[in-house]
This record gives C-alpha cells, structure tokens and sequence, in this order.
C-alpha cells in the first residue's frame, strides 16, 4: 500500500445496460478500500437510470448525458467531474475484486514513471464453464507498424499461475480497467474522443509514452469482465467501429513511411479477404459496415481535438 492511500475516482459508462451496472457496483460495495468516489456517466439510455440510482445507491455521483458521446466522452464526462488523485475507468460489466485497486495505486509509488496500469483481466465465471480462471487480457504485443495488428498476451488462457510475477510493461492498457494519476491526465489530456468505440485506449497508451511515461500491467491484482454485453460480439456496429479505428489509429500514430505501406497492405490484403468472407457468408450488412468504415478515413480529415467535455450535457449529482 502507498504511505498515504489518496483518493480514487472509479468512472463507468452506463448505455441500455442498468441491471449490469447495479452488479458492479454491489461489487463495489465489498471491497475494502474505502476512500472512493464512484461516478456512473449515462450515455443517453433509453431509459433514464437516475431515480434507480438514486434510490439504491446513494453514495454514488451520476451524470446525464442527453446524446451517446460514446466510451471516450462518457468517461470524459466522468473525468470533468471527479475529484480523486488516482482515476480508475472500469466497464460497468466488470466485477471488482477485494484488495486489487490497492495493488495498482501501490505500484505507482514503486514506479515513479508510470503513466497507466491495468490488471490483470478475466472472463466473469458466468461467460464458461471452466473452474478456474479463464484470462482475457495480461498485457498485448506492440500494433504492427505495416499490419497494424497486434496480439493480447494470456487471452484465453486458463490462470495457472503463469502471470502471477512481478508487475511488468505493457504497450497498451486495456480499457476495461486501466488506473492513471492526475498528475499523468492533465499532462496528456482526456481519451481521444474521434475514436467514439474501440482503440481510444491504444491511442491514449501512444500519447502517454510518448508524453515519457509507462504503461504496465500489475498482474496480482485482477477483475472479471463481462465481455461484449453491450455491443455484442458479431454486430455491425462493432465492425464498423473496430475497422474504421484501426486505420483513424495507425494515421494518428504512424510515421508516414508506416501509413504508406500499411495503405498497400490495406488495399491489396485487407479489403479484398474482407470483401470475399463477408460476401461468402452472406453478411452484406457487415460488408455495409466495413466499406463504410474503409469510405470514413477517405473522406474524414485527421481532427484530433477533443469535444468540449459538457457539451449539450446535463448531469446530476446524487451523492
């Protein structure tokens, strides 16, 4: 544990998915750290989960906001408003885990440079049938500079032990739960917004390196993912977002020789497998997707400023 345990501000998004996000937060009430602020940002849910909110958890802050500003601008949102030296984003479908958010503040004392942390993360028990653990995420591979592809260390592997070792580097965060200072945040500034699904956190990652900080992964300390609950995993949304991002990505990222050869790769690998495997299966709609996705980065000039974080906003605090 750090000499003096600071505050920590715990930011989820909420978008059609209360009844998961009450589960979170139950976890919440179980561990044992206790200096929290807790922040549920709405992203214009159908149904307005305040009156719940309100009613059942009481301790915690939420914030409205009247247009989906997506994962970045939710938790934008949530960083407007939070207090707390340290700042943890979590999906609401995670489940936390006693004595892991000490872990994670503990090791930016023994790692002065240290920009971001994120635990080690695995399936909620409720997604297999294995006994023991089954990991989604300790730690990834670097993006290719030409593929633009990288890899996730331990997804799918059952824990046996084999990450729990010291704490160690990672390119990327994962943006199921990723914990920053303050101090990082206002050198480097909020997520990337432009991204709106998918790839804000390893353009983030890029911008906090490149700022001379670290990224690490602390795999002694873990939470349980519900992975794809609001998206899901086949929808044409996500095939959108994931392709659309990955080449907004490597143009904000790459160096232009990079781009160029990745542009070729994109042109003659990329496009025709992904032409001819939505075509075979008969998913024109996916092919919908992702030629939009190809059409966005076209016509799209590369903006990177973020939105004025209240915009057409109204939050309420029920603290």
């Amino acid at each position: 544990m750090p000499k003096n345990c600071p505050k920590v501000s715990i930011i989820t998004v909420n978008y059609n998915q209360l009844g998961v996000t009450c589960e979170m937060l139950d976890s919440l009430r179980e561990i044992s750290f206790k200096d929290l602020e807790v922040i549920v940002v709405d992203n214009a849910s159908k149904e307005n989960p305040q009156a719940h909110l309100l009613q059942n958890y009481p301790e915690v802050m939420f914030i409205r906001s009247e247009e989906n500003l997506g994962f970045s601008g939710g938790n934008n949102l949530g960083i407007a408003e939070s207090s707390g030296e340290f700042l943890y984003f979590i999906n609401n479908d995670t489940e936390l885990i006693d004595g892991a958010i000490e872990r994670l503040v503990a090791l930016f004392d023994k790692v002065p440079d240290l920009g971001m942390v994120s635990p080690l993360i695995c399936y909620h028990p409720s997604s297999h049938e294995h006994q023991v653990d089954l990991i989604q995420y300790a730690g990834t591979t670097p993006v290719n500079p030409y593929t633009a592809r990288n890899k996730t260390i331990g997804e799918m592997e059952l824990d046996k032990g084999q990450f729990n070792i010291a704490p160690y580097e990672s390119p990327y965060a994962h943006g199921a739960a990723m914990m920053m200072t303050r101090t990082v945040l206002d050198k480097v500034g909020g997520m990337p917004e432009e991204f709106f699904l998918y790839y804000e956190e390893l353009d983030w990652c890029e911008q906090i390196r490149r700022a001379g900080y670290k990224v690490y992964v602390e795999p002694q300390a873990r939470i349980y993912h519900k992975e794809s609950i609001s998206v899901g995993k086949m929808s044409t949304l996500k095939t959108f977002y994931i392709n659309r991002n990955r080449i907004f990505f490597m143009r904000r990222n790459k160096t232009k020789g990079e781009v160029f050869i990745f542009t070729l790769f994109l042109i003659f690998f990329t496009i025709p497998k992904n032409v001819l495997m939505y075509l075979l299966k008969g998913q024109f709609d996916h092919l919908k997707a992702f030629l939009k996705a190809i059409s966005w980065n076209v016509f799209r000039k590369d903006r990177t400023e973020n939105r004025t974080l209240l915009k057409k906003t109204a939050y309420t605090n029920v603290n």
